[in-house]
């Protein structure tokens, strides 16, 4: 079968590809550039829990680029009115800062500890992604094509081909084609996708710079800063190396950000907060940061994807585009694995869109509402004015959750109305924690043959079974597929139609002994069933596959005529 080809090399794209070559599907990688990143340290990005782990299971040591914020905190003015502990391991429930610094706010409550994220160059990810990708072994798993672009597509019943310009003026035939070129995406565009949205919703001056701040560790939203009152918000956020990434809420407009007014901000905002004029600090990058809110119409045509900024753009109140374009890669590379390894329903293939774009939409609607209120003219005494008593501070906990991917503007999504989803609860179904389509908790859970790992390193390759059973942690694990319901469990596994992996867990949240929880390749929970079910297990391993179990379906009308009916 021909490779899948993978239309640029950015983050997005060089995580595609790996996830791809990782489940031995072979990839070519159609690379823009000469095979490098300009360093930028303003140019940064964040990841949450899920996608760190979705880079940290794929063999990318971005974590290497990066380390853990210490806790969070946001200013009013001189007030500190949200601070708390983050977690660098997932943690447990803080009250505060570990050594106090700064104090809780009267009447705050204690607040769980939210795991930290991981904030690291944009350049540094992407020399960690080639890096893996250059580790994967096979040697014509992946072959990376620099400097060249496509500028024609065409496609059929069987598989896409394009043609390139630049290094490499050729034909390039493939099974599928991802766009993953960027906002002015030229895969879209041949496509003849619409891409509507907003423009410039919000504008950011950056700084990097090196210096010592006050709070060693944390990153600080602080609204209304006294000491400028052109700017109602500053954010900054740590890097590794004592290096400090700076973000100013710009006023609405396009007026120009002159060196002199960005080297003011600077100056204006270290006196303010160090109450020392003359603080030394080295300046390493400076830039405007421009947030655009943008949704393509459609993700999928015939067996040509978009993918990352090539399908959406969001990045306002601390929402992050590019974790949401690696949740498109966690989504698309399983299905375009099983599709290229053993063919694929429409019912699968579709659900790519269906899921991944019903998500980013709630996201950018999410974000479209709280934006006039948050943002409301005159700042937050406009705010104070116009809203009920306790608005202000439900706004703080909205920023905050926002940077610290929780709530409707950072937490990862629930599929809970996708088409993989059982139509009915099937028989035998029981309540847990977590909700059906969401992401499984990252339990430790030990393998058959007795690795100890967490859930979401087995994540990636085929769905996942895995049995609650507590006190497995004294079982003699050469015993364990004889002991208990394992015979069963592992009989009923052996007859699905497609491999799935056997996981025990001693415990999983709100979940009773002996209940079997199956989770999809990408970590979403699909159905949580009160002991060893067969045919319940089948039916919902066969619905989360898009029915037929995968095999053979990719047979269809002809892909042109589809093709124009997507549009």
């Amino acid at each position: 079968m021909d490779p899948v080809i993978v239309a640029g090399a950015g983050p997005v794209g060089l995580a595609l590809a790996l996830a791809l070559a990782r489940s031995e599907v072979p990839v070519i990688l159609l690379d823009e550039s000469q095979g490098g990143d300009e360093p930028r340290p303003a140019r940064t990005v964040v990841l949450r829990p899920d996608t760190a782990a979705l880079l940290e299971r794929l063999g990318c040591r971005a974590a290497d680029a990066s380390e853990p914020w210490t806790g969070w905190r946001t200013l009013r003015r001189r007030q500190v009115v949200r601070q708390l502990a983050l977690a660098p391991d997932g943690g447990h429930p803080d009250s505060g800062h570990p050594d106090g610094r700064g104090g809780r706010p009267a009447g705050e409550e204690t607040e769980a500890a939210p795991p930290s994220p991981l904030h690291l160059p944009q350049h540094e990810l992407t020399r960690a992604l080639r890096a893996a990708l250059a580790a994967v072994p096979g040697e014509d798993l992946v072959r990376i094509v620099q400097g060249t672009r496509v500028d024609t597509l065409e496609q059929d019943a069987r598989g896409v081909t394009v043609h390139t310009r630049g290094a490499q003026s050729t034909w390039w035939r493939g099974a599928y084609l991802i766009g993953c070129d960027g906002p002015r995406s030229t895969v879209r565009k041949l496509l003849g996708v619409r891409f509507p949205g907003r423009t410039a919703v919000e504008r950011h001056a950056v700084a990097a710079l090196r210096a010592e701040l006050p709070w060693p560790g944390e990153a600080v939203l602080h609204r209304s800063p006294p000491w400028r009152a052109a700017d109602a918000e500053v954010l900054a956020r740590p890097l590794p190396r004592g290096v400090w990434r700076l973000d100013w809420l710009l006023p609405p407009g396009r007026d120009l950000v002159t060196p002199e007014a960005l080297l003011a901000r600077v100056r204006d905002t270290l006196t303010g907060w160090c109450g020392d004029p003359a603080l030394p600090h080295e300046l390493l990058d400076t830039g405007v940061h421009t947030v655009h809110h943008r949704l393509a119409r459609r993700w999928r045509v015939g067996r040509v994807f978009l993918a990352g900024d090539a399908a959406h753009l969001v990045g306002a109140l601390g929402t992050q585009g590019l974790d949401e374009g690696l949740r498109d890669v966690g989504n698309l590379s399983w299905k375009l694995s099983l599709a290229w390894h053993h063919g694929a329903t429409e019912a699968l293939l579709d659900s790519y869109q269906a899921e991944r774009r019903g998500a980013v939409g709630a996201r950018l609607r999410a974000a479209d509402q709280a934006l006039p209120l948050v943002r409301a003219s005159g700042g937050w005494h406009a705010v104070r004015r116009s809203v009920l008593p306790g608005a202000v501070r439900a706004h703080d906990a909205l920023l905050t959750d926002g940077h610290l991917g929780r709530g409707p503007l950072g937490e990862p999504p629930v599929h809970g109305r996708s088409p993989l989803t059982p139509a009915a609860a099937p028989e035998g179904s029981v309540a847990v924690d977590t909700e059906i389509g969401a992401l499984a908790a990252d339990v430790p859970v030990t393998a058959p043959d007795g690795s100890l790992t967490r859930l979401w390193a087995r994540l990636g390759r085929e769905p996942l079974v895995v049995l609650v059973a507590p006190g497995t942690g004294v079982w003699d694990r050469r015993h364990w597929l004889r002991a208990g319901l394992m015979p069963r469990l592992a009989a009923a596994i052996a007859a699905l139609p497609v491999g799935a992996e056997l996981l025990v867990a001693e415990e999983y949240p709100g979940a009773p002994a002996h209940t079997v929880l199956l989770v999809r390749p990408d970590g979403h929970l699909v159905a949580a069933l009160a002991g060893v079910r067969p045919a319940e297990l089948y039916a919902c391993v066969d619905a989360a596959l898009g029915g037929r179990a995968g095999r053979g379906a990719d047979e269809g009308p002809a892909v042109e005529a589809e093709a124009t009916a997507r549009r």
